[in-house]
């Protein structure tokens, strides 16, 4: 593929966030300002289609370089556009003033693959054990309870009787609401999302 066809592909990838951001309630007005580029306006939208991508998956996801991107998130969040969460070795981005604490750290764990498979998992089967998890997960026992002593101490999860999950409308709104940004389990769940919120165990 030629450099051209690269840069064709990048823009359009950057411009096509860019709508989404625009067509956004939560996104500001002219998320732009930088002359010609179209990297503001598809870093602003993709934040908001992607509440919680990383650095890495914003540079990665838009084809941007490092300095670009860097740039571009500062001058966002100086607008009043993007706000940042430090996320353990992470850094997570945000459509300003949209998300509550919990709903942020609640994303970042729903951006986390065996972490999001657990809730996924949990708000299907209420029921479901450790050992049940890591059969589904495919993961090991241990790093399932890892991961649920993370859980806990974040307040998305209890260990008191088995596992429960913390505020479960909040946590299946945020994976409905954004399913197209996860993966396929997660836009199965979506699907469903009537039936698990009318069941009554």
């Amino acid at each position: 593929m030629s450099d051209e066809g690269v840069d064709e592909s990048k823009r359009a990838t950057l411009r096509r966030f860019a709508a989404i951001g625009a067509a956004s309630p939560l996104a500001r007005l002219d998320a732009g300002g930088e002359g010609d580029s179209d990297a503001p306006g598809g870093i602003a939208g993709y934040v908001a289609a992607t509440p919680g991508a990383h650095f890495s998956k914003i540079r990665d996801d838009l084809q941007l370089g490092t300095g670009e991107t860097q740039h571009h998130l500062r001058e966002l969040e100086r607008r009043g556009v993007v706000e940042r969460r430090k996320d353990g070795d992470y850094t997570r981005f945000f459509p300003a003033d949209r998300f509550s604490e919990f709903e942020q750290v609640a994303l970042g764990y729903l951006r986390r693959e065996t972490p999001r498979g657990m809730i996924v998992t949990l708000l299907r089967d209420p029921a479901a054990t450790a050992g049940d998890l890591a059969d589904r997960l495919a993961v090991s026992t241990p790093t399932i309870s890892k991961y649920a002593a993370e859980l806990d101490t974040a307040g998305l999860l209890s260990r008191a009787d088995g596992y429960a999950v913390e505020q479960p409308e909040t946590l299946l709104l945020l994976l409905v609401r954004y399913a197209d940004s996860f993966d396929a389990d997660t836009a199965a769940l979506a699907a469903e999302a009537d039936a698990i919120v009318q069941y009554d165990p």
